[in-house]
């Protein structure tokens, strides 16, 4: 399939040969409108505020549009609607939102993505229709006269952000810059030494101090410093402990509003010096009254508290937990009266190996609906990376095409939903809704309401010291995983881009198929003094575990590799080598036992409780120093 452009193409001719190379459809023609040998031309036409226009009939299309983002999602819906045999057709699509994107995190967990990734994404996200990227950067970046911001950890160079920054500006998509200019820089400050004169705490930086601005001006400059756009995220959330670390022992208590306010206006005189527009999270302006929860949607706003925020300043409502468009409605009034609100919902794949497709369809369907019904103009949708990232990046352009399709209709329809989704990245639809039984097993109800993730405590707690033994008892998860391993090799050859992604996951349910009962295994024969059955868990069983556990290893390294920059995948070398020792010492163990060198198994002999005081299938155990070990191994893991 060959396509000829004339009209208003200027802008969009290099993006025009990317999208055209995703699509694997060609160019032929001279872009002069004469009668080229091309299977369609295509006349493009620029209009100021227009709606999306594309018409096709006999070989010919005519194509309309406002933004440049508009055009790509055109064109892919042509090649789209031409591949399904349609002969003629007409469609037209009023936008909903100005600005539509992702916000993926590349410093909580360990895993940055690659500037080879990235420039994949954004051609996947312009012909899905979105216009916005952000990376969320604690210390994923480079920043002049500060050595240790970022050190020995994966972060971007300014150089890739520039090369990014020129890609996406091609395909109508701006990357605007997002960063921590408060607290959430517990990998910065770790290095107390370095950094002492700044820190509140371990994660908070020391209000009021010129060091401290300082430190900001450089990290706000080298931030913004590669991108086109003035527009930037300064963060500022969740400062837990604000005003009662070194705040407090210098000034005594302080209200956090007044320490917000000083705080904020500080900063402000850097962005504005440097031109530029901010946005930042508003949780912090909520804490600060009422009951200090941030998710108070019939609170009164202290006037006070209102006229804090400078007026050029955007605050972004985050929310990924709620289903009740109610709620969404009454908050994003409360945010009004500070100014006209940006919301941010969630794609729910940070805890752990798989994606939670109910709650994030639920909560985004719930917010994008009030959005549209209130006229927000700006949303984004967050990627966290929490403690490690075992979820790929890829796997999340399900819940990108979903925020995609929204952005394009008054109400969502499913079946073209899926068949956009599946035409924009080559991908099954169907495949990627299996990934989230990896944690929608036996003992869960209902996957909406609450954050279960036995896939990721299951596969990284102990075998000797399972400290999710006890919940798990009576639970069919070996056969659960085992079935599930089944489904996604299957799916590992028709899924195009993302075949090393199920192949992956394919992995990871088939070692949960021995793993997730091993523990409960041993602990059993060991109780029971069946030492046939140690045997052969001993000889058998935790040999074939060892040798899936490794196998599971190297399908994640070539997977990381390709998705992302080397520094963060020594986090996953400690955590599968420290599994497959442990495999090691569990054989070893039960052998000596077995000849009579250990008079008992001392592990084996501590009563199991239920994790934390809580029975049943655990929700958000997503720390890993938490599931591996009783026994302290970091403060923050």
């Amino acid at each position: 399939m060959n396509f000829n452009f004339f009209g208003a193409t200027n802008e969009l001719e290099g993006g025009i040969t990317e999208i055209a190379e995703e699509l694997g459809v060609g160019l032929s023609g001279c872009g002069c409108g004469c009668k080229c040998e091309c299977t369609v031309t295509i006349e493009v036409t620029q209009k100021d505020g227009a709606d999306i226009e594309l018409c096709y009939s006999e070989g010919k299309a005519r194509i309309t549009y406002d933004k440049k983002h508009h055009f790509f999602r055109a064109f892919g819906l042509l090649v789209e609607n031409i591949k399904k045999g349609q002969n003629s057709f007409c469609i037209k699509e009023t936008p909903k939102f100005t600005m539509n994107g992702p916000m993926f995190d590349v410093s909580q967990g360990s895993a940055v993505i690659n500037v080879k990734s990235a420039k994949k994404f954004l051609r996947q996200m312009a012909l899905m229709g979105l216009n916005m990227l952000m990376f969320y950067c604690e210390d994923s970046f480079d920043v002049k006269n500060q050595p240790y911001f970022g050190y020995m950890r994966a972060r971007y160079s300014e150089a890739d952000i520039r090369e990014c920054d020129e890609y996406a500006d091609m395909l109508g998509i701006e990357l605007i810059p997002c960063i921590q200019t408060l607290a959430h820089l517990v990998d910065v400050l770790k290095w107390y030494e370095v950094y002492s004169s700044i820190r509140e705490d371990d994660e908070c930086l020391f209000v009021g101090e010129e060091e401290t601005y300082k430190f900001i001006t450089d990290v706000i400059k080298s931030a913004t410093a590669p991108f086109k756009t003035k527009r930037v995220h300064i963060g500022m959330d969740e400062a837990w402990k604000l005003g009662r670390g070194s705040y407090l022992s210098k000034h005594g208590y302080t209200p956090i509003t007044e320490i917000m306010k000083i705080h904020l206006n500080r900063v402000m005189e850097i962005v504005r010096s440097l031109g530029l527009k901010p946005m930042m999270w508003s949780d912090m302006f909520f804490r600060s009254i009422g009951n200090g929860d941030y998710y108070q949607p019939d609170v009164e706003i202290p006037q006070s508290v209102i006229d804090s925020v400078p007026p050029e300043m955007q605050l972004v409502l985050w929310d990924y937990y709620h289903n009740d468009p109610d709620f969404y409605e009454k908050f994003l009034i409360q945010h009004r009266k500070f100014s006209e609100p940006i919301f941010a919902g969630g794609i729910w794949t940070w805890i752990g190996f798989g994606p939670h497709w109910d709650r994030t369809f639920r909560s985004t369907e719930a917010a994008l609906d009030t959005c549209k019904k209130l006229g927000i103009k700006e949303v984004f949708v967050t990627i966290w990376g929490d403690n490690g990232t075992e979820a790929p990046a890829n796997v999340n352009m399900l819940g990108l095409s979903l925020y995609a399709e929204h952005g394009y209709c008054d109400k969502l329809d499913m079946e073209k939903f899926k068949e956009r989704f599946e035409f924009c990245t080559g991908a099954k639809y169907d495949d990627f809704m299996l990934l989230e039984d990896l944690d929608n097993t036996p003992g869960v109800s209902s996957t909406a309401e609450t954050s279960y993730n036995p896939s990721k405590y299951l596969m990284w707690q102990d075998i000797l010291t399972g400290l999710f033994d006890k919940n798990s008892e009576g639970l069919p998860f070996d056969a659960h995983y085992a079935a599930l391993a089944e489904k996604l090799k299957a799916c590992v050859g028709r899924n195009g881009y993302f075949d090393e992604m199920f192949r992956f996951y394919y992995n990871v349910a088939n070692t949960l198929a021995i793993k997730a009962e091993m523990g409960l295994k041993i602990t059993k024969a060991y109780k029971e003094n069946d030492r046939i059955t140690l045997e052969t868990l001993a000889e058998n069983e935790l040999p074939e575990l060892k040798q899936r556990m490794l196998a599971l290893r190297e399908s994640h390294y070539r997977l990381w590799f390709d998705l992302y920059k080397a520094l963060g995948w020594d986090v996953f070398d400690m955590r599968y080598g420290s599994l497959v020792t442990r495999i090691d010492t569990a054989a070893r163990e039960i052998k000596d036992y077995l000849d009579g060198k250990l008079e008992k198994l001392e592990e084996l002999e501590e009563q199991r409780l239920d994790y934390n005081g809580n029975s049943g299938v655990i929700s958000y155990a997503n720390y890993f120093g938490r599931i591996v070990s009783a026994s302290r191994i970091a403060p923050f893991c």
